[in-house]
Parts: C-alpha cells; structure tokens; sequence
C-alpha cells in the first residue's frame, strides 16, 4: 500500500472512533462505530432493611456484605442501601416492608414471624433440630427450600439462606440454673419454637429486637437472654448485665437467618441480575458461618478471662426435660396448623437422616479427635 493511502486509511479509522464517542483503547464491542455513543445503562436502586443495628458484627455485618457483592458481581448495575434496625422501618418489620416494596429486600430471621406463618419458624431454627450443616442441606438439597418459598408466595416475598451463627450459646443468667424449678415464672428473652418450650417449662417468653436487650436485662425489665454467641454477646456488653453464661443453645442449635426480596422487584430484574442477587445470597450465608466459626472462641476468652464470666452447662436433667417439653411443642405447633405439619415432617426426616450418618461421621470424629 503506498504511504498516501496507508496515512488515509489510518484517518478516517480515528476519525470514526472519535465520532463514536471512544479511543481505539477503550471501544469495546458494544460501542456504536456511528455517529452517537451508546448510553451505559441505568443503574437499579433497592432498599435493604434488616433487624440488626447498623454494621453489627456479624449479623448486621452480613446484608452489607451481600450488598456489595452484588455491586461488584453487577458491575454496579444493581446496587443496594442497606438501613439498619430503625432507621427506615422498626426490626422486626422486615417482613412487611418487603411484602408491601417498602423495601426490595429485608435480612431477618424467620420465627419473628410466627404470628403470621407458625410454619416460618422451622426456617430458623427448631430447638434440638438440626445444626448448620445440616439445615442447610436440607434447604437446598433436602426440599426445605421448595417448601419455604411456597409458605411465603402468598406474600409476594422469596426467602433465600442469608446466614447461620451456628450452635448459640444457652443464655445469660444473673442466678444459676441447677433445676427447671429455677426457670419458673423467668421472664426471658426468647423467640420462636424455643420461647414455647420456655413456656411449658414454667417461664415467660418475651421477643425483643436486638437493640433492646441489653438496657432490658440490666433494668430487670427481663431476667435472662438469649442472644447469639460470644462474638455478638460480647459487642452488646451482656456481660455487664449478667454474670451467668450457659451452654448449650439447645433452642437454636443451627440459627438460620434470611434475605427475603420482593418478589415484583425480583421478577423485575435480567436473569443475569436474578441470578448475582441469587449467588451472593449464597455468598452471605456460608461467610457468616465461617465469621462466627472464626471469632466465637476469641470472644468467649475474652468473657471468661478478662471480664470474669461464669461459664456454666446446663445440668444434664434440665436438657433431658427440655428436649422432652420440645417434641410435645412441636408435635402440637404441628397439629394445629397445616403448613407447619407438612414443613415439620419435611423438617424431621432429613434429620433423621443426617443424624444417623453423622453418628458415624462428624460425631465419630469429634469424638475420636
């Protein structure tokens, strides 16, 4: 080619990228070789509301980080603000907010719904059901998840895994609990399927969002809580309002938590974003486990060592009533109400299950190690 034409060619090539609104470096293959520039498209906006104060370790921390991963897995075409407890609807709310759009996603727990859908509550945890290993294989392998999404269809809401803390701690006690004498008339802080047993146990349930438990227990307001574990006990200071720390959490064993998004909105969306919002769903749920796996003994030294924390173990004979009061509840929960009966044997198979091959495994190893 001669140098005339060569320096023609070259021209009218720039003079093309430059009409297209880019540089030979940054035209990539949707951009136009006309005369305009393609338009980038228009970010979605969604609102996240959530039962936990803003940032919280670990559970407030996790919708913050499902947020930002659907940002970067996006490339900032779905971006998400997340409102703690409070500041755009009251915590345990969440549910009602998405339902309505308020709010295009919440992150919860399950068995503050109850009152709703009893059913709702064996999506977060059943006391002496199944830990986290095992409740979420039954939610994605084992049918939980069909059955959860069908409980929630009338309400225009689809529930994803969002989070499990693991086996929790029993509670925080200002007297020691030698017998289940010493749990009659106890106002404790105490939600779902374990509250109920609490109740036939002789004491009193109460349900409050995270926020309020500490001034309630250091008022007398209640005597005893259940929070989570350690790391999050630790952060809300129940320390300083009780002496007494029990173990095991025999009514939340395996504490599933939520992202539930509405349905609309969700429908709304490309496939593309269906599915980013679907796997960091999946992102949150196995990284909160794997934060409380990390930090919960660290925090638990810091309880007993330095702040003076009597660590106690439920007595073997107030455990062995307790799981007994939890099969009357459960059977009853089940017979009263459809939904619940279906999800309940669903619920109690897999455990059967699992439970028989993980005698031979996780136990046997525990065990053997």
């Amino acid at each position: 080619m001669k140098r005339r034409g060569l320096i023609a060619l070259v021209g009218a090539s720039v003079l093309g990228w430059g009409l297209a609104g880019c540089s030979p470096s940054d035209c990539g293959p949707t951009a136009q070789t006309g005369t305009a520039a393609v338009a980038p498209e228009k970010p979605i906006h969604w609102k996240l509301v959530t039962s936990w104060p803003k940032n919280f370790p670990g559970l407030g921390e996790a919708p913050e980080k499902f947020a930002n991963e659907v940002k970067r897995m996006s490339n900032g075409r779905l971006q998400i603000k997340v409102y703690g407890a409070g500041e755009l609807v009251p915590a345990l709310e969440v549910f009602d907010a998405v339902s309505q759009g308020t709010a295009e996603v919440g992150h919860s727990g399950a068995y503050y719904w109850k009152g709703k859908m009893p059913a709702a509550q064996f999506f977060s945890s059943v006391p002496f059901g199944m830990n986290a290993q095992e409740l979420n294989g039954w939610l994605h392998y084992g049918g939980g998840m069909e059955l959860w999404r069908e409980l929630y269809a009338p309400f225009g809401v689809i529930p994803f895994a969002g989070g499990n803390t693991g086996v929790q701690m029993g509670g925080w006690f200002n007297k020691e609990i030698n017998s289940l004498e010493d749990l009659q008339g106890l106002k404790m802080r105490m939600p779902g399927l374990g509250g109920e047993v609490l109740k036939r146990a002789g004491g009193t349930p109460v349900t409050l969002p995270g926020g309020e438990i500490f001034t309630s227990l250091q008022t007398g307001t209640i005597d005893a809580t259940e929070w989570v574990g350690p790391y999050n006990d630790l952060a809300f200071g129940l320390h300083k309002a009780a002496k007494f720390y029990y173990y095991p959490g025999w009514h939340e064993p395996g504490t599933a938590l939520e992202l539930t998004v509405n349905k609309k909105a969700f429908d709304a969306l490309p496939a593309d974003l269906q599915a980013i919002v679907e796997n960091a769903a999946q992102m949150a749920n196995q990284d909160m486990l794997d934060e409380y796996t990390a930090r919960n003994n660290a925090a638990l030294v810091e309880l007993v060592e330095k702040h003076g924390v009597q660590l106690r173990k439920f007595p073997d004979s107030v455990l062995a009533r307790l799981k007994a009061l939890s099969e009357q509840t459960l059977a009853e929960v089940a017979a009263n109400d459809p939904a619940s009966k279906k999800v309940y044997e669903s619920f109690s198979a897999f455990q059967r299950k699992v439970a028989a091959y993980h005698e031979i495994s996780e136990k046997a190893y525990i065990n053997a190690r």
